[in-house]
Formats: C-alpha cells, sequence, structure tokens
C-alpha cells in the first residue's frame, strides 16, 4: 500500500467555501483560492473542490475559479460540480485540475464514466458517492448540495460503486451522509464493505473530529485516503500534527 493521503475538502458555493451538518444547514467559512492556499501550505497531500450547488441549479462549475485555485497549487486537486460532459471535464482539466469528479451526472448517464476514462485515463475520473443508511443497508443520494432538491437515486451503493468501476472510474469517493459534520468518526462499516468490492482507490469521506478518526480508517477501512473539511477548517485538527500521530501509530503518509 502507498502512502495514505490527507485530502481537505472545499465544498463551493457561489465561489465561497461553506460547510452544514449531514448536506444541510451551510455556512459560508471563506474564500475559496484563500483557503486552497492555507491546506497547501498545511501540507495537504491533495484538495477536493466541489461546487455543491451546480447539479442542483442545472449548471456545470465556474472554470475561472478552478483557474485561480490552479495558478496557487502545486499539490493535485479534484473538482466536481455539475459536470454532464467529456468536453466540460476537459475544459476543467484545462484550466489546471488533475482530476474531474462526477456524482449526480453519472447516475444519471453512468455511459459518462466509461466515455471520460477513454478520453482522459482513468486515473482522472473520480465518482462521488452520497450515501445513507437504510435499515441494514446504504443507498445512493443525489443532488444532496440542494436540501429542497436531495432525494433517493433508486441505486443500493454497494452495487453503484462496484458498477462505477467496472465502468472505468478510477477512485471512488464513497460520502457517509449520515456522519457528515458530526465529527463523531468515519463509519468504518460502510467502508469496509465497500473495501473489499473494490480494486480500485477508495477515499472516506464525513465524520472526523479527531486524529484517531483517521487512524482507524486507514488501519480497519483500508481506504487510500481520508477527506475531511469542518475539522480542518474549524482549527480543531492541524495537517501536520494529524500526520505525525499516524506516523507514531505505524500509518504510513507523506512528510
Amino acid at each position: 500500500m502507498t502512502a495514505r493521503r490527507i485530502i481537505p475538502c472545499l465544498d463551493v458555493k457561489d465561489g465561497r467555501v461553506v460547510k452544514g451538518v449531514r448536506f444541510q444547514g451551510h455556512v459560508d467559512i471563506g474564500d475559496a483560492a484563500d483557503r486552497a492556499a492555507r491546506h497547501r501550505d498545511e501540507g495537504a497531500d491533495e484538495l477536493g473542490v466541489y461546487d455543491i450547488t451546480a447539479s442542483p441549479e442545472g449548471r456545470t462549475l465556474d472554470y475561472g475559479w478552478v483557474r485561480d485555485i490552479a495558478r496557487l497549487l502545486d499539490i493535485p486537486f479534484s473538482v466536481a460540480g455539475g459536470i454532464r460532459s467529456v468536453e466540460q471535464a476537459g475544459r476543467c482539466l484545462d484550466n489546471g485540475a488533475d482530476k474531474v469528479s462526477i456524482n449526480s451526472p453519472a447516475l444519471e448517464r453512468p455511459e459518462l464514466i466509461a466515455d471520460m476514462a477513454a478520453r482522459f485515463g482513468a486515473q482522472c475520473v473520480v465518482v462521488g458517492v452520497d450515501s445513507k443508511r437504510a435499515g441494514d443497508d446504504w443507498v445512493v443520494h443525489q443532488y444532496t448540495g440542494d436540501p429542497t432538491a436531495s432525494r433517493g437515486a433508486g441505486r443500493r451503493t454497494l452495487d453503484w460503486i462496484v458498477e462505477a468501476q467496472q465502468r472505468g472510474a478510477g477512485e471512488i469517493v464513497l460520502n457517509c451522509m449520515d456522519e457528515d459534520g458530526v465529527r463523531r468518526g468515519y463509519d468504518i462499516a460502510q467502508l469496509t464493505a465497500a473495501r473489499a468490492r473494490l480494486t480500485i482507490p477508495l477515499v472516506a469521506s464525513g465524520g472526523a473530529g479527531e486524529a484517531a478518526h483517521f487512524r482507524d480508517v486507514f488501519r480497519q477501512a483500508d481506504v487510500s485516503g481520508a477527506l475531511a473539511a469542518s475539522v480542518f477548517h474549524s482549527g480543531a485538527l492541524a495537517i501536520p500534527d494529524l500526520k505525525a500521530f499516524l506516523t507514531t501509530s505505524g500509518v504510513e503518509v507523506r512528510p
């Protein structure tokens, strides 16, 4: 296994970073470019930058802020938000993104995954999955950036991630919605079940509140990366301190 990745996430609305709890009640916490530069300086391995209202509003993201953020970074970053065509994905990459993440558009037209992989290579194609518990199972939700538009997608999470992999996804980001912003730890059970079904990298999202949560998800669910937002935005956990803790815990991370 290569070194595990620490990935701050910037949820962007109208060019501003916002954060909520369980995908609701978003509050403004700063400028997207400023936040990206701060996380770069703190030692983030990658960034995820998501225009959360693009898909619910039926538009694609603003390539201008993709370009502005790319100029600041010397680490990889992925972008997401209403990317519904190979051409739109290409414009994101042309403006400096390293990966393109698709979520609701992939559910609308699963063939988009294969089309993007064929054009740009699987390493550029990330499929984001917003997942909620339903009894003893988990189900996919879509349009989650807008609470009034969010709804079930009619798919089981574990089935959908396998299909996404088969269609050419190079990575899955599994957003465990029940844990989002709660800071009580990642959904180890769901992530472990997902990891068992995938051969491509899996990134955990939703629930980080302290350094031990990162250690646990790397050790117990064997994920390739851990994505988090509020714990980094709030200053509750500094990336250098987190990496030092993980190293002493026997988890390999980049310096």
